[in-house]
């Protein structure tokens, strides 16, 4: 398998993505961890498949989109191309009226359509278990190839979405909004083994916790330690740290 580049897998690059840590993060960081096994032991991806073709499909759909609305949509999808063979045979003016429910639709079917063919013309219809390789997928990206190749292959990587990148910053522990700069500060912060828990818990906290606009600070598990970097608390909610004006 080959693994993706990353800024902190080279001691240069280790030590300005140190630099570029908040203060205090390293030592929030066994807390968020702590909290996360507290509140989601089992935490593991929502999406549902039954294969790497079929998580590697789910991931593109999820772009921009709920895994509710992917979810619905994909049963029917796999019914009718289960497998990179079958979608490479579809254009996608067939594949629209099955995901015509998810945000994106037009071009998602472009892209899967694309994908199927590419699958088959270079990896033999199977997904490869190589970071490189599935970037380069139309439709995928860094993100795409890190949720496909941990949860397919098991390798350890961060993916970080809107919800990852938002916790990290209300929880101080990075302040980048580039989602590679963030995945390569969470990967100094946390062990490696970790990474692929971390990335599906906070990925539920920020959906049932830590949400956008109204953070349920009260409720969280981590509301003595977070500083809540951005976050405007209606009156009565516990404040920490310094907060402020907006959310994140």
């Amino acid at each position: 398998m080959t693994l993706p580049p990353s800024s902190s897998s080279s001691p240069r690059a280790t030590a300005k993505t140190a630099a570029r840590l908040p203060a205090g993060a390293k030592a929030r960081a066994p807390q968020v961890l702590a909290a996360m096994q507290t509140l989601y032991p089992d935490a593991r991806t929502e999406l549902q498949f039954s294969s790497p073709f079929e998580l590697l499909v789910a991931t593109v759909l999820s772009a921009q989109a709920t895994d509710v609305s992917v979810n619905a949509a994909t049963p029917a999808l796999f019914a009718r191309y289960p497998d990179a063979q079958a979608m490479s045979l579809a254009e996608a003016a067939d594949l629209e009226p099955l995901i015509r429910t998810i945000g994106l639709y037009r071009g998602k079917a472009r892209n899967l359509a694309a994908l199927a063919r590419l699958l088959i013309e270079r990896h033999g219809g199977e997904v490869p278990n190589d970071f490189e390789a599935v970037v380069a997928l139309p439709g995928a990206g860094r993100k795409t190839a890190n949720v496909v190749l941990s949860n397919a292959y098991g390798y350890p990587a961060i993916a970080v979405d809107t919800h990852v990148g938002r916790l990290a910053r209300r929880l101080g522990l990075s302040t980048q909004t580039n989602p590679d700069k963030v995945e390569a500060d969470l990967g100094r912060l946390f062990p490696r083994d970790r990474w692929v828990f971390l990335h599906h818990a906070l990925i539920l906290h920020g959906r049932r916790v830590c949400m956008a606009r109204k953070p349920d600070c009260a409720a969280c598990l981590m509301r003595d330690f977070c500083p809540k970097v951005g976050v405007t608390l209606p009156e009565g909610q516990p404040q920490k740290g310094q907060p402020a004006k907006g959310s994140l």
